[in-house]
């Protein structure tokens, strides 16, 4: 038998994922309609499929550059500076990384000493705040208000620097409450970060699906690019979550030593990945900017209806979760999350995985047919009813 002592203690401590959990739950239910877990429900377009295949065809199975291929990093450079006004290196300020979620893990690595702070905006993707620990950070989170549609404050983040700050990890637009921050917020956010002299790791994974307000990147706020770590991907605006492909752009002092990591953990991006990423920036935005049309008639439905139910909800800004307030039933996040799985069969994740501000909410997933979304909601409202009754 397998002694826990052999386990790194911080492993140990680690909560396994609160969304993965009620996923794999539904998983095995019939007749589920899930609004768990955060995927696009379109596939990939074909034109991005087939240059994977042609990939493969022409026998393009060895390893890229460890930063990736040099003409994917070119039309990153390219892609950022059309969309977000920032600019970037592709020979060294611009890493291909496996999914977003790598480009943060080598980040936070590359710049944490032992007890290095780091500011985490809380409700979040449940994976910050491990992957801190795990880079031998101390995650300190922030918790934003409902009231103010969760959005972080100048004073909010002032309040929470101490002398061991080192950085603020912020995701916009946000899973899961899909609160996205515009310029003006930003560059009051810019001003507390450059008195405090702090870094940035900006999440930006959700970047092309804002809906009301154009997208604003943290590195394009004046003097921001020197201490921003930008991270963004092709999973969410690109439909490739399976693909696995992400990437960072920073200045090059960051980008070398991110490097130095990739290189030992990770050798590159898959190649074929690679090829397909290509032909997404190339010629895939038409793709995008249709699959955002639907996302936002989607958004529009749901907000409505769960305010219609007594659910209240604010309108997200970005990305494609509905993060409703369920204090009205008198039930937690957990155990109306259960409930509504058992009863209804709807599976929504429950807020307090996302942080202690999350709890009396739900993280309901949008990616879904208009009508698996109008299914769910009769099903809310049924389940709604019933505890009315009892």
């Amino acid at each position: 038998m397998i002694k826990t002592s052999y386990l790194s203690k911080t492993v140990q401590d680690l909560k396994p994922s609160g969304i993965r959990r009620f996923f794999d739950l539904a998983a095995n239910m019939e007749g589920v309609v899930s609004l768990g877990v955060g995927e696009p429900d379109f596939v990939t377009s074909w034109a991005v499929r087939e240059a994977a295949i042609s990939s493969l065809e022409e026998g393009h199975t060895s390893y890229t550059a460890n930063a990736g291929l040099i003409e994917l990093r070119k039309e990153i450079a390219k892609y950022v500076t059309r969309s977000f006004g920032v600019s970037y290196n592709p020979q060294n300020e611009i890493i291909v990384t496996v999914g977003a979620s790598q480009a943060i893990d080598i980040s936070l690595r590359a710049i944490l000493n032992p007890g290095d702070e780091v500011l985490v905006v809380e409700p979040s993707f449940v994976s910050y705040v491990p992957l801190v620990t795990l880079a031998g950070g101390l995650p300190v989170t922030i918790q934003t208000k409902k009231e103010n549609d969760f959005k972080l404050t100048p004073t909010e983040l002032e309040a929470a620097i101490t002398p061991n700050t080192k950085a603020l990890l912020i995701c916009s637009p946000n899973n899961p409450t899909g609160t996205q921050l515009n310029r003006k917020e930003l560059e009051q956010l810019a001003e507390v970060v450059k008195k405090h002299d702090l870094l940035v790791l900006s999440d930006e994974i959700y970047a092309e699906l804002a809906y009301d307000e154009e997208f604003t990147s943290f590195a394009a706020i004046q003097e921001m690019r020197e201490r921003t770590i930008l991270i963004n991907g092709f999973s969410k605006g690109f439909a490739m979550t399976g693909w696995r492909l992400g990437f960072l752009c920073a200045p090059r002092e960051f980008s070398e030593a991110m490097l130095k990591i990739h290189q030992y953990t990770m050798m590159c991006a898959s190649t074929m990945a690679q090829h397909a990423a290509i032909e997404a920036l190339k010629n895939g935005m038409d793709d995008v900017e249709e699959m955002r049309r639907s996302y936002r008639a989607r958004r529009n439905y749901i907000v409505k209806s769960f305010n219609e139910i007594g659910l209240d909800c604010h309108i997200p800004g970005g990305a494609f979760y509905a993060f409703p307030s369920i204090k009205s039933t008198g039930l937690t996040s957990e155990e109306f999350a259960e409930r509504l799985l058992m009863e209804e069969k709807v599976a929504v994740v429950p807020g307090n995985v996302f942080g202690e501000s999350g709890e009396g909410h739900i993280r309901c997933s949008y990616a879904s047919s208009i009508e698996q979304l109008q299914e769910a909601i009769k099903r809310i409202t049924r389940f709604l009813e019933n505890l009315k009754v009892h």
